[in-house]
């Protein structure tokens, strides 16, 4: 059975990998065994996430970019190859939350969220393709939110790029799983990150998105750690197209 979750002979790239969701991914693929390349632009930071890997004995390199820059974005699936080799696994954390009032969300706002959302996704995702097909294998995972099924305030552009993306994932699953390449999607509920910064720091509305769960509490990151795990690993063969809510039953109720 433990071979089913054994990463050891994996290359998997996670962008948005600095911090949060991103970075928890990234410390769980190396833990499973994989080898794995950050993507972020904060170079600091990205330092800071190999060193805490690399302490662990884990094997991690990064590499900056902004995935806002389509035209890279081949170029930067080739520069993920450097590394370790080429990735079989891409884990699509990169995104943006502006939080602004639907009478203030300009063209520019408007833009820059489904570019990194939903857009940047795709593209890089299938300039890795080649590698995953030439291998008969690969796993993409992308990052989809509560909000791909819930409304909340302020949150029109980041909700309907969310809910774009379990729909990006099922036609990805259509495209790609044929050659070996899964595609499936996490939606965290409530987790401490630098997005969901303005709930954590207001505690009634914290205890609120606690309250609405069926656990009784908000995330943890290492919550998301096992899922990420299955989905990369030979355990989920057999499951594609899926997007699985890790929110604490919030969707539930």
């Amino acid at each position: 059975m433990g071979k089913l979750f054994d990463l050891s002979d994996r290359v998997a790239v996670i962008t948005g990998a600095s911090s949060g969701i991103g970075r928890a991914l990234g410390e769980a693929l190396a833990g499973a065994g994989a080898a794995v390349v950050l993507v972020a632009r904060r170079e600091a930071a990205l330092d800071a996430a190999v060193e805490a890997i690399a302490s662990r004995g884990g094997r991690a390199a990064r590499v900056a970019a902004d995935l806002l820059e389509r035209e890279a974005l081949d170029a930067l699936a080739a520069r993920c190859a450097q590394p370790f080799g080429a990735p079989l696994i891409v884990v699509n954390a990169a995104g943006i939350n502006p939080r602004r009032p639907v009478e203030q969300v300009s063209f520019e706002i408007w833009d820059q969220t489904i570019d990194l959302n939903l857009a940047a996704p795709f593209f890089f995702s299938r300039a890795l393709v080649p590698g995953m097909r030439a291998a008969g294998w690969g796993r993409i995972i992308n990052i989809a939110s509560l909000q791909s099924a819930r409304a909340f305030p302020d949150g029109l552009p980041y909700g309907a790029s969310k809910a774009a993306v379990c729909q990006l994932t099922r036609a990805m699953a259509e495209a790609w799983s044929r050659d070996g390449i899964n595609c499936n999607a996490i939606a965290p509920g409530f987790f401490p990150t630098d997005l969901a910064a303005p709930i954590f720091n207001d505690p009634q509305r914290a205890a609120w998105a606690a309250g609405q769960t069926c656990i009784g509490r908000n995330g943890r990151l290492e919550d998301l750690g096992g899922v990420a795990v299955f989905f990369a690993s030979r355990a989920s063969d057999y499951v594609t197209g899926q997007t699985l809510y890790v929110d604490g039953g919030f969707t539930a109720k």
